[in-house]
């Protein structure tokens, strides 16, 4: 059996919620998917609750801010402003849920605007709470004459040198602001004739935006970078004397548009994200104190729709909050956590091609280290026996130990082929530095489909063993990014089954050749295979369930918007088949109608890591947890850009202890979690568990951190698999 702190409820046999009636609109129109972008903002929502959260330590709260902020930054950026390119085209066509892109706009700003309020108030109350816990962010008003004579002393040294003071007059053109560019504009008068000037200071990303002062005893105090400005008028501006300021920030539409003929994929590329730089301004946000005069300069300068600017009281760009999280305060962060090497790689000192070969091996990240990842590649590149690599890339850290591995194998002579995504959203750039790194060293460097991303997460690594070629494989859910996969909760199978090491060389071909990937023996790809795939998986557990066999589905996955998807899980609902979802973020999935989806239940999980793997499980007749299931790992959300215009995977999974570890331990207690769910009704909303009279609501995260033996041990056998039921939430 598991901990005792797991639940032992039997989920199987729980009620299920009661199901709701509801109009025919919303059983049989559009009405019966949830609209996607109001999904989104409810999960932004959910994201920001853990800043208010009183069982997330306060600099996390602090962080979990920061992260909303930066979320809904980046939604006005790419899905706000295709948003209104369609509606300013006159564009009428629909959405899944019935609605036009100007009914959307109209219904994002009102959710959005209320979600900005939010943020503020949460800021002030998080900044009183870090005030009482000794960490201050003051106002220039605040410092005594030394302290000010050591700001001074920074700003000279650190802030005098790139920073540009910048007049607003026919004589000066109005500078340009990128996009997240952040500014601090002011109104001066000249002290010898009263002339009025207005300028501007804009920020560069490369400042920090709080600067640290000396400690007071123990406390930690900070200085906004604009109060430091004001502090330092006479040196920017000298002979003038402060009427009034404010500071603005632009967000601008990041969306790539890129030539399908393109003749070089990266010159490409490099054009546009100069055109991203300077994008049309989607949203513009100024303090509220903003003098008259300098207001209109700005807005009307800038050439940014009145409808477009929001004036927030309080602080401009809280995604830079982050900065406040300080290593000095550990005591207000998550308790440290060392990820674990598996002890299979243990027993065999090391060696990843030897515990691969004992048996195929699921890791769960990051409760077990992604270096076992970077070890694998740099084995490769250092055994003498490997004479081929080949490696998708979509998106990695800026320093990556993985493409050091494929740089050091090619220049080791060894056959190394590297697909590198140049359409990773904001990574872009990243990517062709990495890209030119990988031919340097001679490389074979691909970047697949103009029309299509490549997001599988696929790596094979073929090696001489006495007479013949081993094909050794990994298949992830996550990016090879370090740095993600600590805080990233993602699986990672290695294998040296033959049929997936032949399905991956036929995905590479596709890649790199254009060669359609016919013949798969396990692997599942779209966008030629998957999307049918999982609609017949799914009506063959309504089938099981119409002649009277358990029919049952358990999936996680990012996303679920898909419409002949969702319908296909409405079918196998009324047919009687018991769905269990857990989707992070977007569902457009209306659960526990009747007549529609009475057996279907979603929960969202919003805590320490980010929960980013996809899962599915189908019983196969037998029901969940069983023998008979077919389990699945994938690169894949269930979305119309994944299933059809994207390189994707869907492993299934045939041995039977990583069936179990998947099954039994990943999936149960993720459906078992209460202390960080969220349930979605019938409406759209989204409501937690109620925790009373719960000491220790189960937390999946603590369980997977606090429990070494069941999170991927990969030498386990299935006997050594505990048995995990689910919960009632």
């Amino acid at each position: 059996m598991l901990d005792e702190n797991v639940p032992a409820v039997d989920f199987l046999n729980a009620p299920l919620p009661a199901a709701v009636p509801l109009d025919e609109a919303r059983t049989l129109g559009p009405q019966r998917f949830f609209n996607r972008e109001r999904s989104w903002l409810a999960f932004n929502w959910r994201v920001l609750d853990e800043a208010e959260n009183p069982r997330v330590p306060l600099l996390e709260r602090l962080r979990f801010l920061s992260i909303s902020a930066a979320n809904l930054d980046e939604f006005y950026t790419v899905r706000v402003a295709g948003l209104r390119e369609l509606a300013r085209a006159d564009n009428r066509t629909p959405g899944a849920d019935g609605r036009t892109p100007a009914e959307q706009l109209v219904m994002i700003d009102e959710d959005a605007e209320r979600l900005l309020a939010n943020q503020q108030r949460v800021w002030k109350d998080l900044r009183a709470a870090m005030e009482s816990a000794g960490i201050s962010l003051l106002r220039a008003a605040e410092l005594d004459a030394a302290e000010r004579r050591a700001m001074g002393e920074v700003f000279l040294r650190d802030v005098f040198p790139i920073i540009s003071p910048l007049a607003i007059d026919p004589a000066h053109p109005f500078p340009f602001l990128a996009n997240e560019g952040l500014a601090l504009a002011v109104e001066l008068e000249r002290r010898s004739d009263k002339r009025l000037l207005r300028a501007l200071l804009p920020i560069p990303a490369q400042i920090a935006r709080f600067v640290r002062l000396a400690d007071a005893g123990d406390r930690i105090r900070f200085l906004p970078l604009e109060e430091l400005l004001l502090m330092q008028i006479d040196q920017l501006f000298p002979g003038y004397g402060l009427r009034g300021h404010c500071m603005f920030r632009v967000l601008r539409d990041s969306d790539l548009e890129v030539e399908e003929e393109a003749e070089d994929l990266v010159r490409e590329f490099e054009t546009a994200l100069k055109r991203r730089r300077r994008g049309e301004i989607v949203r513009m946000k100024i303090t509220t104190q903003a003098p008259a005069g300098l207001y209109r300069d700005i807005v009307d300068e800038i050439g940014v729709d009145e409808s477009e600017v929001i004036e927030v009281e309080g602080l401009i760009g809280l995604a830079q909050l982050k900065e406040l999280v300080t290593d000095d305060r550990v005591d207000l962060q998550w308790p440290s956590f060392t990820p674990r090497v598996p002890e299979r790689v243990q027993d065999h000192d090391g060696d990843m091609f030897a515990a691969i070969r004992q048996k195929d091996m699921l890791l769960h990240h990051p409760y077990e280290t992604f270096d076992m990842v970077i070890r694998f590649l740099q084995q490769a590149a250092n055994d003498p026996n490997v004479l081929a690599i080949k490696q998708t890339l979509y998106r990695t850290s800026r320093d990556s130990p993985i493409v050091a591995a494929l740089c050091e194998a090619a220049e080791a002579g060894k056959t190394v082929t590297a697909l590198v995504e140049l359409k990773a959203r904001f990574d872009e750039a990243a990517n062709i530095r990495q890209s030119r790194r990988l031919e340097r060293a001679g490389a074979h460097v691909v970047y697949g489909f103009t029309r299509l991303k490549t997001h599988a997460k696929i790596s094979t690594v073929v090696r001489r063993e006495g007479d013949r070629l081993v094909t050794y494989s990994h298949f992830g859910t996550g990016n090879y990014h370090p740095i993600t996969a600590r805080i990233y909760t993602d699986l990672s199978l290695f294998t040296c089954e033959a049929s997936l090491a032949y399905d991956a060389t036929k995905v590479f071909n596709y890649i790199s050749g254009y060669a359609p990937p016919e013949g798969l023996k396990t692997l599942i790809v779209s966008p030629n295979q998957m999307k049918d795939h999982l609609l017949a998986s799914i009506d063959a557990e309504a089938e099981h369930a119409r002649n009277g066999r358990p029919g049952a589905i358990w999936a996680k996955m990012n996303a679920l918007i898909e419409p002949d998807i969702i319908d296909a899980l409405y079918r196998a609902s009324q047919a009687g088949v018991r769905i269990d979802l857990v989707i992070r973020g977007i569902c457009g999935l209306r659960p526990g109608v009747i007549g529609l989806s009475e057996t279907i239940r979603v929960k969202s999980i919003v805590g320490r890591f980010l929960e980013h793997s996809r899962i599915v499980c189908f019983g196969n007749g037998a029901g969940l947890p069983s023998k008979k299931a077919r389990v699945y790992i994938s690169s894949a959300d269930w979305m119309g850009r994944n299933l059809n215009r994207r390189v994707e995977t869907l492993v299934e999974c045939i041995n039977p202890t990583v069936k179990a570890q998947i099954v039994r331990q990943i999936m149960a207690a993720n459906l078992a979690d209460v202390a960080q769910s969220w349930m979605l009704g019938p409406e759209g909303d989204w409501s937690r568990p109620d925790l009373s009279g719960l000491e220790k609501p189960f937390n999946c995260h603590r369980f997977f951190m606090e429990n070494p033996s069941l999170s991927g041990r990969g030498s386990a056998g299935a006997k050594d698999v505990p048995e995990l039921t689910h919960s009632s939430d």
